[in-house]
Protein backbone atom coordinates (compact mmCIF):
# COMPACT_ATOMS: atom_id res chain seq x y z
CA UNK A 1 0.00 0.00 0.00
CA UNK A 2 0.90 3.14 -0.91
CA UNK A 3 2.00 6.22 1.76
CA UNK A 4 -1.57 7.88 0.49
CA UNK A 5 -2.94 4.91 0.09
CA UNK A 6 -1.79 4.35 3.92
CA UNK A 7 -2.58 7.65 4.87
CA UNK A 8 -5.98 7.52 3.51
CA UNK A 9 -7.01 4.42 5.39
CA UNK A 10 -6.14 6.02 8.52
CA UNK A 11 -8.23 8.87 7.47
CA UNK A 12 -11.64 6.70 7.46
CA UNK A 13 -11.11 6.35 11.47
CA UNK A 14 -13.34 8.48 13.17
CA UNK A 15 -12.15 10.23 16.72
CA UNK A 16 -14.86 8.83 18.86
CA UNK A 17 -13.44 8.43 22.76
CA UNK A 18 -13.17 11.00 25.23
CA UNK A 19 -11.55 10.83 28.77
CA UNK A 20 -14.02 8.50 30.15
CA UNK A 21 -13.99 6.59 27.58
CA UNK A 22 -9.91 6.07 27.52
CA UNK A 23 -10.44 5.74 31.33
CA UNK A 24 -13.59 2.65 31.19
CA UNK A 25 -11.48 1.28 28.64
CA UNK A 26 -8.68 1.18 31.07
CA UNK A 27 -10.34 -0.64 33.62
CA UNK A 28 -12.47 -3.11 31.20
CA UNK A 29 -9.19 -3.91 29.87
CA UNK A 30 -6.55 -4.04 32.78
CA UNK A 31 -8.67 -4.49 35.83
CA UNK A 32 -9.70 -8.21 36.18
CA UNK A 33 -11.68 -10.13 38.88
CA UNK A 34 -9.60 -13.14 37.83
CA UNK A 35 -6.24 -12.14 38.96
CA UNK A 36 -7.79 -11.18 42.09
CA UNK A 37 -8.96 -14.63 42.43
CA UNK A 38 -5.79 -16.13 41.24
CA UNK A 39 -4.00 -14.00 43.86
CA UNK A 40 -6.21 -15.26 46.78
CA UNK A 41 -5.99 -18.79 45.61
CA UNK A 42 -2.19 -17.81 46.54
CA UNK A 43 -2.21 -16.93 49.65
CA UNK A 44 -1.68 -13.58 52.06
CA UNK A 45 1.97 -13.66 50.47
CA UNK A 46 -0.04 -12.37 47.41
CA UNK A 47 -0.66 -8.59 48.95
CA UNK A 48 3.11 -7.88 49.58
CA UNK A 49 3.79 -9.11 45.83
CA UNK A 50 0.76 -6.77 44.47
CA UNK A 51 2.66 -3.84 46.36
CA UNK A 52 5.88 -4.55 45.20
CA UNK A 53 4.24 -5.25 41.78
CA UNK A 54 2.79 -1.77 41.84
CA UNK A 55 5.98 -0.01 42.66
CA UNK A 56 8.30 -1.70 41.08
CA UNK A 57 6.84 -2.57 37.60
CA UNK A 58 3.07 -0.81 37.42
CA UNK A 59 4.22 2.49 37.86
CA UNK A 60 6.99 2.59 35.88
CA UNK A 61 4.98 1.37 33.12
CA UNK A 62 2.33 4.24 33.58
CA UNK A 63 4.93 6.83 33.34
CA UNK A 64 6.73 5.42 30.26
CA UNK A 65 3.35 4.54 28.67
CA UNK A 66 2.12 8.25 29.51
CA UNK A 67 5.05 9.41 27.41
CA UNK A 68 5.44 7.64 24.59
CA UNK A 69 1.94 7.96 23.93
CA UNK A 70 2.14 12.04 24.36
CA UNK A 71 4.96 11.83 22.05
CA UNK A 72 3.92 9.36 19.39
CA UNK A 73 0.07 9.47 19.04
CA UNK A 74 -0.42 7.24 16.11
CA UNK A 75 -2.47 4.06 15.35
CA UNK A 76 -0.54 1.27 16.17
CA UNK A 77 0.66 2.00 19.77
CA UNK A 78 3.17 0.12 20.60
CA UNK A 79 4.13 -1.27 17.27
CA UNK A 80 5.21 2.18 16.11
CA UNK A 81 6.99 3.13 19.14
CA UNK A 82 9.14 -0.02 18.20
CA UNK A 83 9.36 1.19 15.03
CA UNK A 84 10.56 4.79 15.57
CA UNK A 85 13.28 3.36 17.58
CA UNK A 86 14.47 0.03 16.29
CA UNK A 87 13.38 -0.45 12.74
CA UNK A 88 11.41 -2.06 10.67
CA UNK A 89 12.53 -5.76 11.92
CA UNK A 90 12.07 -5.10 15.34
CA UNK A 91 8.70 -2.94 15.27
CA UNK A 92 6.96 -5.88 13.44
CA UNK A 93 8.62 -8.69 16.21
CA UNK A 94 6.84 -6.26 19.08
CA UNK A 95 4.02 -5.59 17.02
CA UNK A 96 3.12 -9.52 15.85
CA UNK A 97 3.61 -10.93 19.05
CA UNK A 98 1.83 -8.52 20.94
CA UNK A 99 -0.98 -9.14 18.38
CA UNK A 100 -0.54 -12.87 18.74
CA UNK A 101 -0.76 -13.19 22.30
CA UNK A 102 -4.37 -12.63 22.13
CA UNK A 103 -4.60 -16.31 20.70
CA UNK A 104 -3.81 -17.37 23.77
CA UNK A 105 -5.19 -14.60 26.16
CA UNK A 106 -8.48 -14.45 24.34
CA UNK A 107 -9.49 -18.53 25.46
CA UNK A 108 -8.38 -17.70 29.13
CA UNK A 109 -10.14 -14.36 29.59
CA UNK A 110 -13.36 -16.15 28.21
CA UNK A 111 -13.03 -20.10 29.86
CA UNK A 112 -12.45 -17.09 33.22
CA UNK A 113 -15.47 -15.22 31.80
CA UNK A 114 -17.70 -18.09 31.96
CA UNK A 115 -16.62 -19.30 34.95
CA UNK A 116 -18.05 -16.37 36.43
CA UNK A 117 -21.10 -15.82 34.76
CA UNK A 118 -21.73 -19.30 36.54
CA UNK A 119 -22.22 -17.96 39.83
CA UNK A 120 -25.85 -16.02 38.30
CA UNK A 121 -27.20 -18.62 39.56
CA UNK A 122 -26.20 -18.10 43.25
CA UNK A 123 -24.65 -21.42 44.78
CA UNK A 124 -27.14 -23.89 42.78
CA UNK A 125 -25.12 -22.83 39.40
CA UNK A 126 -21.60 -22.70 41.07
CA UNK A 127 -20.65 -26.54 39.76
CA UNK A 128 -21.28 -24.95 36.53
CA UNK A 129 -17.95 -22.99 36.88
CA UNK A 130 -15.70 -26.56 36.06
CA UNK A 131 -18.35 -27.69 33.63
CA UNK A 132 -16.39 -27.66 30.03
CA UNK A 133 -19.69 -27.59 27.94
CA UNK A 134 -20.97 -24.70 29.97
CA UNK A 135 -17.55 -22.71 29.37
CA UNK A 136 -17.12 -23.65 25.81
CA UNK A 137 -20.35 -22.30 24.73
CA UNK A 138 -20.55 -19.02 26.87
CA UNK A 139 -16.87 -18.48 25.90
CA UNK A 140 -17.79 -18.39 22.18
CA UNK A 141 -20.92 -16.26 22.75
CA UNK A 142 -18.94 -13.29 24.52
CA UNK A 143 -16.46 -13.63 21.59
CA UNK A 144 -19.14 -13.53 18.95
CA UNK A 145 -21.08 -10.36 20.92
CA UNK A 146 -17.40 -8.24 21.25
CA UNK A 147 -17.04 -9.13 17.58
CA UNK A 148 -20.16 -8.14 16.27
CA UNK A 149 -19.81 -4.61 17.99
CA UNK A 150 -16.52 -3.95 17.30
CA UNK A 151 -16.81 -4.23 13.97
CA UNK A 152 -19.85 -2.26 13.44
CA UNK A 153 -18.40 0.62 15.01
CA UNK A 154 -15.89 2.23 17.95
CA UNK A 155 -19.12 4.46 18.50
CA UNK A 156 -20.90 1.30 19.03
CA UNK A 157 -18.28 -0.72 20.58
CA UNK A 158 -16.94 1.75 22.85
CA UNK A 159 -20.49 1.50 24.97
CA UNK A 160 -19.28 -2.07 25.50
CA UNK A 161 -16.19 -0.90 26.79
CA UNK A 162 -17.72 1.61 28.78
CA UNK A 163 -20.20 -0.62 30.31
CA UNK A 164 -16.82 -3.54 31.17
CA UNK A 165 -15.17 -0.64 33.02
CA UNK A 166 -18.34 -0.09 35.01
CA UNK A 167 -19.33 -4.07 35.53
CA UNK A 168 -15.71 -4.88 36.88
CA UNK A 169 -15.06 -1.85 39.17
CA UNK A 170 -18.69 -2.05 41.09
CA UNK A 171 -18.90 -5.76 41.71
CA UNK A 172 -15.32 -5.90 43.35
CA UNK A 173 -16.52 -2.43 45.50
CA UNK A 174 -19.52 -4.87 46.57
CA UNK A 175 -16.80 -7.60 47.45
CA UNK A 176 -15.08 -4.89 49.51
CA UNK A 177 -18.22 -3.79 51.34
CA UNK A 178 -19.60 -7.00 51.90
CA UNK A 179 -15.77 -8.41 53.19
CA UNK A 180 -15.93 -5.52 55.72
CA UNK A 181 -19.13 -6.22 57.06
CA UNK A 182 -18.30 -9.90 57.41
CA UNK A 183 -15.42 -9.50 58.92
CA UNK A 184 -17.09 -7.30 61.21
CA UNK A 185 -19.61 -9.67 62.38
CA UNK A 186 -17.43 -13.01 62.34
CA UNK A 187 -14.02 -12.49 61.81
CA UNK A 188 -11.55 -12.64 58.72
CA UNK A 189 -11.68 -16.68 57.79
CA UNK A 190 -7.75 -15.74 57.22
CA UNK A 191 -5.45 -14.80 59.76
CA UNK A 192 -3.61 -11.86 58.29
CA UNK A 193 0.27 -10.92 59.72
CA UNK A 194 3.29 -9.30 58.39
CA UNK A 195 4.93 -12.01 58.28
CA UNK A 196 2.59 -14.00 56.06
CA UNK A 197 2.31 -11.09 54.01
CA UNK A 198 5.58 -11.65 52.92
CA UNK A 199 6.42 -12.75 49.38
CA UNK A 200 7.02 -16.39 49.90
CA UNK A 201 9.27 -18.04 47.75
CA UNK A 202 8.70 -21.88 46.67
CA UNK A 203 8.31 -23.93 43.52
CA UNK A 204 4.58 -24.54 44.13
CA UNK A 205 3.52 -20.97 43.86
CA UNK A 206 6.45 -19.56 41.73
CA UNK A 207 4.84 -19.98 38.71
CA UNK A 208 1.98 -17.39 40.05
CA UNK A 209 4.77 -14.66 40.36
CA UNK A 210 4.68 -13.70 36.34
CA UNK A 211 0.39 -13.25 37.05
CA UNK A 212 1.00 -10.81 39.31
CA UNK A 213 3.01 -8.44 37.03
CA UNK A 214 0.92 -9.73 34.00
CA UNK A 215 -2.45 -8.53 35.39
CA UNK A 216 -1.02 -4.94 35.50
CA UNK A 217 -0.50 -4.71 31.78
CA UNK A 218 -3.51 -3.37 29.45
CA UNK A 219 -2.68 0.49 30.13
CA UNK A 220 -0.43 0.48 26.50
CA UNK A 221 -3.52 -0.89 24.59
CA UNK A 222 -5.69 1.89 24.29
CA UNK A 223 -2.12 3.84 22.30
CA UNK A 224 -3.05 1.62 19.60
CA UNK A 225 -6.16 3.36 18.87
CA UNK A 226 -4.71 6.83 19.25
CA UNK A 227 -6.19 8.46 15.77
CA UNK A 228 -9.22 7.52 17.40
CA UNK A 229 -9.08 9.25 20.73
CA UNK A 230 -10.09 13.15 20.74
CA UNK A 231 -7.22 14.85 22.39
CA UNK A 232 -4.80 12.63 22.85
CA UNK A 233 -2.34 15.03 24.67
CA UNK A 234 -4.57 15.48 26.84
CA UNK A 235 -7.03 12.72 27.46
CA UNK A 236 -3.87 10.29 28.03
CA UNK A 237 -1.93 11.06 30.88
CA UNK A 238 -5.03 11.54 32.93
CA UNK A 239 -7.15 8.94 31.73
CA UNK A 240 -3.78 6.33 32.20
CA UNK A 241 -3.35 8.11 35.34
CA UNK A 242 -6.73 8.12 36.68
CA UNK A 243 -7.53 4.57 35.93
CA UNK A 244 -3.80 3.57 37.45
CA UNK A 245 -4.31 4.45 41.00
CA UNK A 246 -8.32 2.85 40.79
CA UNK A 247 -6.60 -0.13 39.60
CA UNK A 248 -4.45 -0.65 41.94
CA UNK A 249 -6.05 -0.05 44.89
CA UNK A 250 -8.70 -2.83 43.80
CA UNK A 251 -6.29 -5.27 43.63
CA UNK A 252 -5.03 -5.19 46.50
CA UNK A 253 -8.60 -4.54 48.77
CA UNK A 254 -9.95 -6.83 46.32
CA UNK A 255 -7.40 -9.85 47.71
CA UNK A 256 -8.01 -9.06 51.18
CA UNK A 257 -11.77 -8.98 50.76
CA UNK A 258 -11.74 -12.67 49.24
CA UNK A 259 -9.09 -13.83 51.78
CA UNK A 260 -11.44 -12.58 54.57
CA UNK A 261 -14.95 -14.64 53.74
CA UNK A 262 -12.48 -17.92 51.94
CA UNK A 263 -9.41 -19.68 52.72
CA UNK A 264 -6.97 -19.20 50.27
CA UNK A 265 -6.48 -23.32 49.65
CA UNK A 266 -10.67 -22.96 48.93
CA UNK A 267 -10.72 -20.12 46.06
CA UNK A 268 -10.87 -20.77 42.28
CA UNK A 269 -8.08 -19.29 40.51
CA UNK A 270 -11.12 -18.20 37.41
CA UNK A 271 -14.13 -17.44 39.85
CA UNK A 272 -12.76 -17.16 43.08
CA UNK A 273 -14.21 -13.40 43.73
CA UNK A 274 -17.90 -14.55 42.73
CA UNK A 275 -17.07 -17.50 44.90
CA UNK A 276 -16.83 -15.47 47.94
CA UNK A 277 -19.38 -13.22 46.86
CA UNK A 278 -21.57 -16.21 46.42
CA UNK A 279 -20.13 -17.61 49.82
CA UNK A 280 -20.18 -14.29 52.03
CA UNK A 281 -23.99 -13.27 50.57
CA UNK A 282 -25.84 -16.61 51.38
CA UNK A 283 -23.87 -16.60 54.91
CA UNK A 284 -26.14 -13.61 55.84
CA UNK A 285 -29.16 -14.93 53.77
CA UNK A 286 -28.40 -11.84 50.85
CA UNK A 287 -28.23 -14.26 48.01
CA UNK A 288 -29.37 -11.68 45.40
CA UNK A 289 -26.24 -9.80 46.91
CA UNK A 290 -24.00 -12.31 44.91
CA UNK A 291 -26.03 -12.71 41.91
CA UNK A 292 -26.03 -8.94 41.20
CA UNK A 293 -22.65 -8.60 41.18
CA UNK A 294 -22.24 -11.61 39.18
CA UNK A 295 -24.90 -10.14 36.25
CA UNK A 296 -22.44 -7.25 36.58
CA UNK A 297 -19.53 -8.64 36.19
CA UNK A 298 -20.58 -10.94 32.59
CA UNK A 299 -20.96 -7.13 31.32
CA UNK A 300 -17.25 -6.55 32.80
CA UNK A 301 -15.99 -9.59 31.10
CA UNK A 302 -18.02 -8.63 27.91
CA UNK A 303 -16.38 -5.25 28.23
CA UNK A 304 -12.86 -6.82 28.89
CA UNK A 305 -13.26 -9.12 25.67
CA UNK A 306 -14.32 -5.86 23.65
CA UNK A 307 -11.71 -3.40 24.93
CA UNK A 308 -9.20 -6.00 23.69
CA UNK A 309 -10.88 -6.93 20.44
CA UNK A 310 -11.11 -3.70 19.37
CA UNK A 311 -7.08 -2.17 20.60
CA UNK A 312 -5.21 -5.47 19.70
CA UNK A 313 -6.86 -5.13 16.51
CA UNK A 314 -5.61 -1.89 15.10
CA UNK A 315 -1.71 -3.68 15.61
CA UNK A 316 -2.04 -5.54 12.63
CA UNK A 317 -4.33 -3.38 10.66
CA UNK A 318 -0.94 -1.24 10.07
CA UNK A 319 1.19 -3.81 9.79
CA UNK A 320 -1.02 -4.62 7.42
CA UNK A 321 -0.97 -0.93 5.86
CA UNK A 322 3.04 -1.46 6.57
CA UNK A 323 2.66 -4.72 3.87
CA UNK A 324 4.17 -6.94 6.53
CA UNK A 325 1.02 -8.56 6.67
CA UNK A 326 -1.28 -9.19 3.89
CA UNK A 327 -2.98 -6.44 2.60
CA UNK A 328 -6.48 -7.23 3.43
CA UNK A 329 -5.05 -6.71 7.07
CA UNK A 330 -5.27 -2.77 5.98
CA UNK A 331 -8.46 -2.45 5.09
CA UNK A 332 -11.61 -0.44 6.18
CA UNK A 333 -14.89 -1.49 6.12
CA UNK A 334 -16.89 0.94 3.67
CA UNK A 335 -19.41 1.21 5.92
CA UNK A 336 -18.80 0.95 9.66
CA UNK A 337 -14.87 2.21 9.38
CA UNK A 338 -13.45 -0.52 11.26
CA UNK A 339 -10.59 -2.76 10.20
CA UNK A 340 -12.87 -5.30 10.07
CA UNK A 341 -10.39 -8.29 8.75
CA UNK A 342 -8.07 -7.54 11.43
CA UNK A 343 -10.86 -8.57 13.82
CA UNK A 344 -12.18 -11.20 12.28
CA UNK A 345 -9.40 -13.04 12.11
CA UNK A 346 -8.08 -12.50 15.57
CA UNK A 347 -11.35 -14.08 16.44
CA UNK A 348 -11.31 -16.80 14.43
CA UNK A 349 -7.77 -17.85 15.70
CA UNK A 350 -8.58 -17.65 19.07
CA UNK A 351 -11.70 -19.92 18.80
CA UNK A 352 -9.82 -22.59 16.91
CA UNK A 353 -6.93 -22.57 20.06
CA UNK A 354 -9.62 -22.26 22.77
CA UNK A 355 -11.14 -25.35 20.76
CA UNK A 356 -7.81 -27.50 20.54
CA UNK A 357 -6.24 -26.32 23.89
CA UNK A 358 -8.91 -28.92 25.75
CA UNK A 359 -7.29 -31.91 24.48
CA UNK A 360 -6.48 -33.64 27.42
CA UNK A 361 -6.21 -30.83 29.67
CA UNK A 362 -8.82 -30.46 32.68
CA UNK A 363 -10.28 -26.62 33.11
CA UNK A 364 -7.87 -25.29 35.16
CA UNK A 365 -4.47 -26.83 33.15
CA UNK A 366 -6.17 -25.30 30.02
CA UNK A 367 -6.50 -22.06 31.56
CA UNK A 368 -2.71 -22.42 32.90
CA UNK A 369 -1.40 -22.91 29.34
CA UNK A 370 -3.46 -20.27 28.53
CA UNK A 371 -2.60 -17.45 30.94
CA UNK A 372 1.45 -18.94 30.67
CA UNK A 373 1.87 -18.59 27.14
CA UNK A 374 0.15 -15.24 26.87
CA UNK A 375 2.32 -13.59 29.75
CA UNK A 376 5.58 -15.00 27.10
CA UNK A 377 4.35 -13.47 24.18
CA UNK A 378 3.03 -10.34 26.05
CA UNK A 379 6.13 -9.69 27.59
CA UNK A 380 8.25 -9.68 24.22
CA UNK A 381 6.82 -6.54 22.91
CA UNK A 382 7.02 -4.97 26.37
CA UNK A 383 10.86 -5.29 26.36
CA UNK A 384 10.90 -3.51 22.99
CA UNK A 385 8.35 -0.86 24.69
CA UNK A 386 11.33 0.10 27.89
CA UNK A 387 13.78 -0.15 25.67
CA UNK A 388 12.40 2.09 23.22
CA UNK A 389 11.25 4.70 25.56
CA UNK A 390 15.29 4.96 26.77
CA UNK A 391 16.21 4.91 22.88
CA UNK A 392 13.95 7.74 21.98
CA UNK A 393 14.79 9.56 25.21
CA UNK A 394 17.83 11.20 23.21
CA UNK A 395 16.08 12.72 20.37
CA UNK A 396 16.06 16.01 20.41
CA UNK A 397 12.74 16.62 19.93
CA UNK A 398 11.83 15.32 23.78
CA UNK A 399 12.41 18.37 25.57
CA UNK A 400 10.92 20.54 22.72
CA UNK A 401 7.62 18.86 22.80
CA UNK A 402 4.92 20.82 24.70
CA UNK A 403 2.20 18.04 24.35
CA UNK A 404 4.31 15.53 25.66
CA UNK A 405 3.60 14.00 29.39
CA UNK A 406 7.35 13.42 29.68
CA UNK A 407 8.52 10.98 32.66
CA UNK A 408 10.49 13.25 35.66
CA UNK A 409 14.11 13.17 36.33
CA UNK A 410 14.87 13.79 32.82
CA UNK A 411 16.89 10.57 30.71
CA UNK A 412 17.80 9.34 34.45
CA UNK A 413 14.58 9.01 34.87
CA UNK A 414 13.63 7.02 31.73
CA UNK A 415 16.54 5.07 32.43
CA UNK A 416 15.16 4.16 36.04
CA UNK A 417 11.06 3.38 34.59
CA UNK A 418 12.76 1.41 31.48
CA UNK A 419 15.26 -0.69 33.98
CA UNK A 420 12.52 -2.03 36.40
CA UNK A 421 10.82 -2.68 33.85
CA UNK A 422 12.84 -4.86 31.77
CA UNK A 423 14.14 -6.32 34.81
CA UNK A 424 10.74 -7.33 36.09
CA UNK A 425 9.69 -8.96 32.69
CA UNK A 426 12.52 -10.76 32.25
CA UNK A 427 11.86 -12.07 35.37
CA UNK A 428 8.30 -12.98 34.62
CA UNK A 429 9.21 -14.66 31.52
CA UNK A 430 11.74 -17.03 32.54
CA UNK A 431 9.32 -17.98 36.00
CA UNK A 432 6.44 -18.67 33.43
CA UNK A 433 7.98 -21.82 31.66
CA UNK A 434 8.14 -23.71 35.23
CA UNK A 435 4.89 -25.62 35.58
CA UNK A 436 2.45 -25.11 38.65
CA UNK A 437 2.61 -27.51 41.55
CA UNK A 438 -0.16 -29.12 40.60
CA UNK A 439 0.35 -29.72 36.75
CA UNK A 440 0.58 -33.75 37.15
CA UNK A 441 2.15 -34.16 33.97
CA UNK A 442 5.10 -31.23 33.41
CA UNK A 443 6.48 -32.29 30.47
CA UNK A 444 3.51 -32.05 28.66
CA UNK A 445 2.60 -28.92 29.56
CA UNK A 446 6.47 -27.28 29.04
CA UNK A 447 5.83 -29.07 25.56
CA UNK A 448 2.14 -27.25 24.90
CA UNK A 449 3.75 -24.07 25.80
CA UNK A 450 7.77 -24.02 24.23
CA UNK A 451 5.52 -25.48 20.86
CA UNK A 452 3.10 -22.70 20.89
CA UNK A 453 5.28 -19.56 22.06
CA UNK A 454 8.08 -20.30 20.19
CA UNK A 455 5.97 -21.64 16.78
CA UNK A 456 3.78 -18.24 16.83
CA UNK A 457 6.94 -16.47 16.68
CA UNK A 458 8.58 -18.58 13.77
CA UNK A 459 5.42 -17.95 11.77
CA UNK A 460 5.78 -14.40 12.16
CA UNK A 461 9.02 -14.45 11.13
CA UNK A 462 7.70 -16.47 7.72
CA UNK A 463 5.36 -13.77 7.66
CA UNK A 464 7.95 -10.36 7.96
CA UNK A 465 10.47 -12.14 5.39
CA UNK A 466 7.30 -12.81 3.01
CA UNK A 467 6.20 -9.06 3.29
CA UNK A 468 9.59 -7.32 2.93
CA UNK A 469 9.84 -9.70 -0.63
CA UNK A 470 6.43 -8.53 -1.12
CA UNK A 471 7.35 -5.09 -0.72
CA UNK A 472 10.72 -5.05 -2.77
CA UNK A 473 8.93 -6.87 -5.90
CA UNK A 474 6.14 -3.91 -5.94
CA UNK A 475 9.39 -1.42 -5.71
CA UNK A 476 10.77 -2.86 -8.70
CA UNK A 477 7.77 -3.27 -10.83
CA UNK A 478 7.61 1.25 -9.35
CA UNK A 479 10.68 1.64 -10.99
CA UNK A 480 9.98 0.19 -14.04
CA UNK A 481 7.44 1.67 -15.34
Amino acid sequence: MSIGGAAEAKKQLLRVMGFWDVLLFNIATVLGPRWIAAAAHNGTSSISLWVLAAALFFLPSTLIIAELSTRFPHEGGLYVWSKEAFGEFHGFVAGWTYWIYTFFYFPGLLMASAAMAAYLGGSRGAYLADNRAFLMVLSFALLAAAVILNIVGLNIGKWLQNAGGVGTYLPLLMLMGLAAYFWLKRGPVTHFTWHNMLPAWNWGTVNFWPQIAFAFTGLELCSAMSEEVRDPHRTFPRAIFGSGAMIAAAYIAGTFAVLAILPAQTVDPKSGVFQALTAGSTTFGIAFFGILAAFLVLFGNAGGVGSTVAGISRVPFIVGIDRYLPRAFGKIHPKWRTPWVSILVQAIISGIILLLIQVNETANNAYQIFVDAGTILYFIPFLYMYGAAIKLAYRGDRESNPDAALIPGGRSGVWIAGALGMAVVIFGIVLSFIPPAEEANKWMFEAKLVIGTAGGVLLGLILYYRGTHAKSRDAALAATK
